[in-house]
Parts: C-alpha cells; sequence; structure tokens
C-alpha cells in the first residue's frame, strides 16, 4: 500500500509544483517520472532495509537463490529510479521497470497465498501492480514521443530551456 500511496501522492505533488510555475514539471510525465522514482526508491530500498525477509519469501521456492534474487532486483530498483530523473535514460528505465514488474508478478502470485490481509490478496495485488506497469509503460511511450519530437521533454535534472 505504501508504494501506491508514494507514486501518487509525490507524482501530485509535483504537477501541483508544475501547475505553480516548476517549469521542469509542467508535462505530466515529468512529475509522473518523479513518482515512479520516489516510489522505486521506496520498493528498492525494502530489498535491504526493513522489509528484506518478507521479500525474500515471496520468491517462489522454485526459482534459485532467492536472497541473491532480491539484491539484484532490489539494486536494478534503485538504478532505474535514478535513471526516471535523467531524460537520456528515462524511457530505458521505464522500460527495465515495466520488464520487472511482469517478470516478478508470479511473486506476487505467490505472496497472495495463505492468510494475508486483504490489501495483499491477489485481487488487490493485481490491481496495484496493474497501476504501477501503467505509469511505467505510459513514461516509456510518451517520454518517448516526447523525445522523438521537435522539442525534447525536460529533465528533471537539467536547467529549463
Amino acid at each position: 500500500m505504501e508504494p501506491l500511496v508514494t507514486l501518487v501522492a509525490v507524482t501530485g505533488l509535483l504537477l501541483l509544483a508544475g501547475a505553480f510555475g516548476a517549469v521542469r514539471l509542467r508535462r505530466p510525465t515529468a512529475a509522473l517520472r518523479g513518482g515512479l522514482a520516489a516510489m522505486f526508491t521506496l520498493t528498492g530500498g525494502a530489498h535491504f532495509v526493513g522489509m528484506r525477509e518478507e521479500l525474500v519469501a515471496m520468491v517462489p521456492p522454485a526459482l534459485p537463490a532467492p536472497g541473491l534474487l532480491v539484491t539484484l532486483t532490489g539494486i536494478a530498483e534503485l538504478a532505474c529510479a535514478l535513471g526516471l530523473l535523467w531524460s537520456r535514460t528515462a524511457r530505458g528505465s521505464a522500460a527495465v521497470l515495466s520488464a520487472m514488474l511482469v517478470v516478478m508478478f508470479p511473486a506476487n502470485v505467490y505472496a497472495a497465498g495463505g492468510d494475508v490481509p486483504w490489501w495483499d490478496e491477489l485481487g488487490p495485488r493485481t490491481a496495484t501492480q496493474a497501476v504501477f506497469l501503467a505509469a511505467t509503460v505510459t513514461v516509456l511511450v510518451r517520454h518517448g514521443r516526447a523525445v522523438a519530437g521537435t522539442s525534447a521533454e525536460p529533465s528533471l535534472s537539467s536547467p529549463p530551456p
């Protein structure tokens, strides 16, 4: 639940900042990139601090070295969160994160089994993952169009044109 709240809250705050004159945040995709970066920083950090054991337990038993898989996916999430903030790497980062969300979905199915709170049941987990995937695909598609067009979308880390 915390990742969804983070995505919505940070994206909303950045959209508000754009509405109040923050030039770099005027495009909704730039705000979404910032929201995703915050969310994946939160989830990537959880691979190392706070929830590591729960995440290792989510790895389906058919997969080898669950601790290593959690470490590698945590590193990838943190690297891609950073990559979302730089215009040149935002599209690639969104593509990697989109693929990761799809590939890691079986871990969500596995984790939804058993006695879990309602928000960890398969339906809510699937809906939340769909929101995350829609957000990463939106950045992948819309940021790609902006870069291919006549004026590239401003980077969150570079000065406005």
